[in-house]
């Protein structure tokens, strides 16, 4: 193989694994973790306003880092998260390690499970984009099928290894992708 056809094929396997692969994300980064905010002036903002920094996808993966035991991630229903209702948890974990995968395009509602956290602001709301090239369907519609559909609730992963949850965030048809595509490569370059 010539020089400029290695190059070539090192380049479009490289543009695979940047077209694919998904991102985990630390809620709150180093600054914050998973903790019920400091001082009154952020309680409300700081989750959301760093969710709103970001740009989540389908099979990215949220982080919570916080103290075993002594809190927790409960993901929840719209209206549960505006009332801070904590007792129909659609996911609920206490690890210290939680990771949740995004696993479908919309809004998912976390908060904290202790009481009176999520009153003092430690609550979030992510909303993932379409994927390109995808219609989003009429807001009724949608809104309509994750109610009443399980497949609209979101995968998740308790683990107490990063690496592991990161690995885990990597969907099966991301996998498959990955090897048809590299089969490809060979065969053709």
């Amino acid at each position: 193989m010539e020089y400029s056809s290695k190059v070539f094929v090192l380049l479009f396997l490289g543009i695979q694994v940047v077209l694919v692969t998904c991102i985990q994300f630390e809620v709150g980064d180093k600054t914050y973790g998973w903790e019920v905010p400091k001082t009154e002036y952020y309680q409300q903002l700081v989750y959301n306003e760093w969710a709103s920094k970001k740009r989540f996808n389908v099979d990215d993966t949220l982080y919570f880092g916080y103290d075993t035991f002594a809190d927790s991630v409960l993901v929840v229903s719209k209206e549960d998260y505006e009332k801070c209702h904590s007792d129909r948890p659609i996911y609920y974990s206490n690890d210290g390690h939680s990771v949740v995968t995004l696993d479908r395009p919309g809004l998912f509602y976390f908060m904290s499970g202790v009481a009176e956290h999520c009153e003092k602001g430690q609550k979030m709301v992510v909303k993932v984009l379409e994927p390109a090239g995808v219609e989003t369907p009429p807001a009724d519609a949608d809104q309509s099928a994750n109610q009443n559909s399980s497949e609209s609730l979101p995968q998740h992963k308790n683990n107490n290894n990063n690496a592991t949850g990161a690995l885990a965030a990597i969907s099966s048809t991301t996998i498959i992708f990955c090897i048809m595509t590299s089969l490809l490569g060979l065969f053709f370059f």
